[in-house]
């Protein structure tokens, strides 16, 4: 064994050592070549990050020295971030849709030394940001095969050197910034000891709250798409190069339907409105008339079956129902997600429970989970032998958990970051005086200790009435209405609740055919047919029939442009 491995791992590459110690020859990470999936083997892949490091050295990047990474989910990503952290230094994660402004404020703060980007279109954009004569390295102009080329001469001890310097100095692995909901972007330093000794909670644990039937199993396979410079698919690139799942990634949504049906993965990490976007296109695929019937039939037959299941056991005729619909709609649907799915870990917001129930009804188990940036992603988690839909679940292994006055959630281990870099004052605010932190989430284990989240506590709004209304709830069961895309709910200091609603525009087409419209409708148009406007007050008042008076919606707004930041 190389003398700067451990018998227990302290750096996110001892993690990846661990895994070539003890199957270096086992497929790590599959790339598309040519219509087929190739796979990278442990050692091939360790190899290219100490490459890549060596050539990061060679071009001056120093330990502790910042590099951002601009880039959309692909291999690059997933190589650039370890031969960062190889290297000694710390990688700064921009998503690729950054603005210049805030391109700008991530290096400015983080203060970046290099930075790296996908295309030249990301680089035109990160020059305006950060000065038109900044050297910046592109990935599609060969960068990884340069740096391979430049680190020829840096030997093996300076990578066991630049190891040691990060233990020594306690050097982060990232500086991840959060979406700058509440003011400028506050940069949450995580450190390798934040990963790594929460993969060795989760490894070790067998309780029921383990992950390790999702991430440590032979032959697990997880196609990644959620964009890596959010922490969640961050947490599943880290876990699962850790434990004994393939690797593969997808850098455009729209290649989503063909790069499941090829890499055949048995879990995705995914966000809710992804979700929402399967069933719509499921529903939209059904057409008008007759089969449409019958796959609205099969959603409400798999909704109910998963909520009997959940409670006892479904009765023999809905049994019986679900059976038939499976043959008709349930088996297209799991082919349609690559025939091999078997578990969909959902985080990043509230699943609505009707969603949640639709896919477990129809075959796929449903992990529901919760964290945030601060906590290095997700810190309660459903298990795969017992899931409650409309709960995130158990704490996983290592973290604390106690309830607030107010019933703000409160955590402590090892997974909570450290600190805001350069921002004493909202580190201060971020934790209690005995060191818990406050998530900012308000909600209540029920009896058996399963999480349901009921809000955001900054988000509460107080009606003039003086009602306490979290808007989440409501925003996520409009959400659910195909035609509704975005939603904000309003009334602070109000005398009763309003909401903002965009229309969802890639279900304009199928919405359209519905009610004989032309398929190629605007949104503009379509928010001026009455059509239209009563299917989205039909939405508001089945919302409202499951909340108090106080909390229902009495006054909509329609709007035909998507929200921005600004």
């Amino acid at each position: 064994m190389d003398p700067s491995r451990r018998d227990r791992a302290v750096t996110i590459l001892d993690l990846l050592e661990a895994r070539l110690d003890a199957r270096p020859d086992e497929p790590l990470i599959e790339r598309l070549s040519d219509g087929s999936w190739q796979p990278t083997t442990v050692r091939q892949f360790h190899d290219d990050v100490i490459a890549v490091a060596k050539g990061l050295i060679a071009n001056e990047i120093e330990s502790g020295d910042r590099v951002a990474l601009m880039c959309r989910t692909r291999y690059e990503w997933t190589l650039l971030d370890y031969a960062i952290g190889a290297a000694g230094a710390t990688s700064v994660p921009i998503y690729e849709s950054s603005s210049p402004d805030q391109i700008r404020w991530i290096c400015s703060d983080a203060g970046v030394k290099q930075t790296i980007v996908e295309s030249r279109d990301n680089q035109l954009r990160a020059a305006q940001a950060i000065g038109h004569d900044a050297d910046i390295w592109v990935i599609e102009s060969g960068l990884v095969d340069t740096l391979r080329d430049a680190g020829a001469g840096v030997c093996d001890e300076e990578i066991a050197r630049r190891r040691e310097e990060v233990i020594a100095a306690d050097i982060p692995a990232t500086i991840v910034y959060t979406s700058g909901a509440t003011g400028r972007p506050k940069g949450v330093v995580l450190t390798h000891g934040n990963f790594v000794e929460f993969a060795h909670n989760i490894m070790a644990d067998q309780s029921r709250t383990s992950l390790n039937d999702v991430f440590n199993v032979p032959g697990r396979r997880l196609l990644l798409f959620l964009p890596l410079a959010h922490v969640l698919a961050r947490f599943g690139q880290v876990f699962s190069l850790s434990g004994r799942t393939a690797l593969g990634h997808c850098p455009d949504l729209k290649e989503m339907p063909s790069l499941l049906t090829t890499f055949k993965p048995t879990f995705v990490l995914t966000v809710p409105r992804m979700l929402e976007k399967v069933y719509d296109a499921a529903e939209a695929s059904a057409g008008t008339g007759f089969k449409l019937r019958v796959f609205r039939a099969a959603a409400a037959a798999a909704v109910s079956f998963s909520e009997a299941g959940q409670t006892g056991r479904p009765s023999l005729p809905a049994r019986l129902r679900h059976r038939v619909y499976d043959r008709l709609v349930y088996r297209s649907l799991r082919a349609a997600m690559g025939g091999a799915m078997r578990y969909l870990a959902v985080g990043g917001a509230p699943l609505n429970a009707r969603l949640g129930h639709f896919f477990r009804g129809a075959g796929f188990t449903v992990l529901e989970g919760y964290g945030l940036t601060e906590t290095t992603g997700s810190i309660f988690g459903n298990s795969t032998s017992r899931q409650i839909i409309g709960s995130v679940g158990l704490a996983l292994a290592g973290v604390e958990v106690k309830y607030a006055d107010d019933d703000e959630i409160l955590v402590r281990g090892a997974s909570v970051f450290h600190h805001y870099h350069n921002n004493p004052v909202a580190t201060a605010a971020a934790f209690t005086a005995d060191g818990w932190f406050r998530t900012g989430d308000i909600g209540r284990p029920d009896p058996d200790g399963y999480l349901h989240i009921t809000g955001r506590k900054k988000d509460i709004i107080v009606t003039a009435g003086g009602k306490n209304v979290a808007p989440a709830p409501l925003e996520d069961e409009v959400r659910s209405y195909s035609l509704i895309d975005q939603v904000v709910v309003v009334g602070d200091g109000r005398k009763y609740i309003g909401a903002m609603v965009t229309v969802a525009r890639d279900a304009i087409p199928a919405w359209a055919r519905r009610h004989g419209l032309p398929a190629d409708l605007t949104a503009e148009v379509v928010i001026r047919s009455q059509a239209a406007r009563d299917a989205i007050r039909d939405a508001i008042r089945r919302v409202n029939a499951k909340v108090s008076r106080a909390e229902a919606i009495k006054r909509i707004a329609i709007l035909a442009t998507e929200f921005t930041e600004a």
